[in-house]
């Protein structure tokens, strides 16, 4: 079943990531720090930006899906600026660091918090998952998503179980099975601290295998910090943590 909110206040949003840091940094390097975001957003919002972008359309070519970044509205691109800019995965990536996993996927449910325009929820269903879930934020990329995921045929999908949410990654009930989590560094620190606060919770209440990709980890201490998890493998471009529950051999640096 999806559900839907309303598209977040961009008033809200600045307030929210400006409270984040000046405690942190203070008041001159804040607004120095958005100065920097400001003008970095009207850079990306030029022609030249824009084509360059479309650099990750290939994917969307093979699909006839749209799943890149180019085509993203000004208004949700400033919102990624206070919680998270959209960027698709790329596909040879996705596919090396789900295998990298050596699991039983029938026996876990993918979900992506920040799941943007679906893309790789598209190529989360080429594995044998049992189901498959997205969580975002912004209104139009759900929308976006939800037409993708419709309309996209690909003879090596395994999964069809697919379901798309539209709410804030960190107010999501993780569901009481095996889970392979996915992030692609969607939230600012305050939420991914909630987010993992959540799946601690989560995991005291019924222990279980939960492993979790995260895709470009700038804020990996979050993870590095939660005691119901440890670090499994990765490279620079990615994390793997993983529950207590697994054997620390499963995954090699």
């Amino acid at each position: 079943m999806n559900s839907e909110r309303g598209s977040p206040s961009l008033l809200l949003a600045l307030r929210a990531w400006w409270a984040q840091r000046v405690p942190r940094i203070g008041v001159l390097k804040t607004a120095r720090e958005f100065g920097a975001e400001l003008g970095e957003f009207l850079l990306d919002s030029t022609p030249e930006r824009r084509r360059q972008r479309y650099g990750d359309i290939d994917y969307d070519w093979e699909y006839r899906v749209d799943t890149t970044s180019a085509t993203v509205n000004w208004r949700d691109r400033l919102l990624g600026v206070f919680h998270s800019p959209y960027q698709p995965t790329e596909p040879a990536l996705f596919r090396e660091m789900i295998d990298r996993l050596g699991i039983d996927y029938k026996r876990f449910t993918f979900i992506d918090l920040g799941s943007g325009k679906g893309r790789t929820l598209l190529m989360a269903s080429e594995y044998s998952f049992r189901k498959i879930v997205g969580v975002e934020l912004l209104p139009e990329l759900h929308r976006v998503a939800e037409e993708n995921v419709r309309k996209f045929a690909n003879d090596r999908k395994t999964c069809a179980a697919i379901e798309t949410l539209c709410g804030d990654a960190s107010e999501f009930t993780f569901p009481p099975e095996p889970l392979v989590v996915y992030l692609f560094n969607p939230l600012p620190e305050a939420g991914l601290h909630r987010t993992i606060g959540n799946l601690e919770r989560s995991l005291a209440e019924l222990p279980r295998e939960v492993w979790i990709v995260y895709h470009n980890p700038l804020l990996e201490r979050v993870l590095a910090s939660c005691p119901s998890l440890r670090r499994m493998g990765g490279t620079p471009q990615y994390a793997i943590y993983a529950s207590h529950s697994i054997g620390t051999a499963a995954v090699s640096n």
